[in-house]
């Protein structure tokens, strides 16, 4: 490093600190400084947090390129500017606020508020730690222009960030994400912009009241079960120290379920996430304690939401309940499927229904839509995207969303995936499976039988969250297997397809540091041997996933 370049870096500092409003940031930068850290210097102030993924996320920390006071008033100031410009009736139909417990989070939403309010506008603001999609259910209930939650979901304890959503429910996607990020790249550093009035604060309540918008969601999530009883069910559930526990349990309790228990320990909002490694309901090891209390219940169904409750983790009894490793875990592909056959079902005779997956997904989904005759379609990952074709379409009848990161979005209207809501589906789901003598794998391997073993393999490899020059596009053959289609659903998005009709597709993540793959092969079963069909599909996909990872790894 130049002494010019440190000169520069550490003006920016300087410039930083004079202008941040919380003193542990400063304190923290203070240090930073005292140590001489060029290369932390250089991370805090080379760049800064990028508006993107339907906001904006990142570690906390000093300086632009963290989550932090400052940065977060920056944000809120460009989104207060464009929906004051760009919706004209903004100011009095007001924005949702609302926040989880992480580390942070109380602070961030208090800063967000007050910004908002300066600038004029009507703020909505919930008065506890709230599910995500409460958050945004109250968005369109209350015929809000936006909403705004403070969140960085399943991410470590270490980040935090803010997810907007507009007045349709959705997750905001261009050209309104850039307009918003322009918005605030106009500010200068450290600064939330003039404000241009003086709004007001309407209280909520929080997931334990009794607010209207409260009963309001609770009376949504019943209308997606049938009224009659439920098959009794024992179901152990966790809130993986999230803030979903007490709206979960009072869906589960309005569906008929009385026979639910919770993970005590995971069960309260505790934002150092104390009994996992990572509070992320993809990986098993986060489902450990969840396992425990099952198999010492005798429980027929086990679930977990992530920290903010928009994603939805399942688990089943394998051959003996009682042992907690014989349970086994569903892939977010199998958790769509099961919800997509019961809500088919549900759903006969209801013209130009529609079904939503992404490029990601597995197949299955749309030979599924195929065979009944239903509306399908394939978007880019993520929610802001999923829900374009409902939008693009209000005639049609939406009936799920679905990605196979573990969220779904069940029933007309609903913009955004909601673990909650699809709690109380997939039990309904399994319920009725289980008063006809059938379990989930049932389900499953007759979806099998009928269209196919479909086996998946994803993973991801830690990367700078891009696909680099050994994942060229034009290659030729991967796992052995020749190379015979391949198109890009979007730049960063590769997906090939193999002579054997397996498919793989690679795309940087979103939110965190890695490179995603996906591996997904087909085999007919013959004879009704289920098993033997995913044994084979299986089987083909080893070479293939070995190949997928030494690529991303070396690109």
């Amino acid at each position: 490093m130049t002494d010019d370049e440190l000169t520069r870096l550490l003006e920016a500092a300087a410039r930083w600190q004079e202008a941040d409003p919380d003193p542990s940031t400063r304190a923290q930068l203070d240090d930073v400084v005292a140590r001489g850290d060029l290369r932390e210097l250089h991370e805090l102030f080379s760049g800064r947090l990028q508006f993107g993924t339907a906001g904006i996320r990142g570690p906390l920390g000093p300086g632009p390129n963290r989550m932090n006071r400052a940065v977060v008033a920056r944000t809120a100031a460009g989104i207060a500017r464009h929906l004051v410009e760009s919706v004209p009736d903004a100011a009095a139909r007001g924005i949702v606020v609302a926040r989880d417990a992480r580390h942070g989070s109380a602070a961030f939403e208090d800063e967000a508020v007050g910004v908002l309010v300066a600038h004029g506008l009507r703020v909505l603001r919930f008065d506890e730690p709230v599910p995500t999609p409460l958050a945004v259910f109250a968005v369109t209930h209350l015929g809000a222009a936006a909403g705004v939650v403070v969140t960085a979901s399943h991410n470590p304890k270490t980040d935090n960030g803010m997810k907007v959503v507009w007045s349709d429910g959705a997750q905001i996607a261009p050209p309104t994400d850039s307009a918003i990020a322009a918005a605030i790249g106009e500010l200068p550093v450290g600064a939330a912009g003039a404000p241009v009035g003086r709004g007001r604060i309407e209280h909520l309540g929080g997931a334990t009241g009794d607010h209207p918008v409260v009963l309001a969601y609770l009376r949504h999530c019943s209308a997606l079960v049938p009224p009659s009883p439920p098959t009794p069910l024992r179901v152990a559930v966790t809130a993986l120290h999230g803030v979903g526990g007490d709206l979960l349990g009072r869906v589960l309790a309005s569906a008929g379920h009385d026979d639910v228990h919770v993970v005590e320990p995971q069960q309260l909002p505790d934002p150092d996430f104390p009994t996992v490694e990572s509070p992320n309901p993809e990986d098993p090891a986060a489902l450990r304690e969840l396992f425990d209390l099952a198999a010492a219940i005798g429980a027929q169904v086990a679930l977990a939401n992530d920290p903010d409750g928009d994603r939805l983790a399942t688990a089943v009894p394998g051959d003996d309940p009682a042992d907690r490793s014989s349970w086994r875990v569903l892939t977010g592909d199998e958790i769509g499927a099961v919800l997509l056959a019961h809500l088919l079902e549900r759903t006969a005779g209801v013209p130009d229904r529609l079904v939503a997956t992404t490029v990601v997904s597995s197949r299955l989904a749309a030979r599924m839509c195929a065979a009944a005759g239903v509306h399908f379609r394939e978007t880019l990952t993520g929610f802001k995207w999923l829900c374009r074709p409902g939008i693009d379409h209000p005639e049609w009848h939406q009936v799920l969303l679905y990605e196979e990161a573990l969220g779904y979005a069940v029933g007309p209207g609903v913009r955004d995936k909601d673990g909650i809501a699809a709690a109380a589906v997939l039990l309904d789901a399994v319920g009725r499976q289980r008063a006809a003598g059938r379990s989930v794998g049932d389900v499953l391997d007759d979806l099998a039988i009928a269209h196919g073993a479909f086996v998946t393999r994803n993973g991801s490899v830690a990367t700078d969250g891009r696909i680099g020059g050994g994942l060229d596009p034009g290659i030729e053959r991967v796992g052995g297997r020749s190379v015979v289609r391949v198109d890009q659903p979007a730049e960063d998005v590769v997906r090939w397809y193999l002579d054997d009709d397996t498919r793989v597709v690679v795309r940087p993540s979103g939110t965190e540091p890695k490179v995603k793959y996906y591996c997904e092969a087909v085999e007919p079963v013959t004879d009704g041997d289920v098993r033997a069909a995913r044994l084979a599909a299986a089987a083909r996909l080893d070479p293939v996933v070995d190949e997928v990872r030494t690529l991303v790894a070396r690109g």
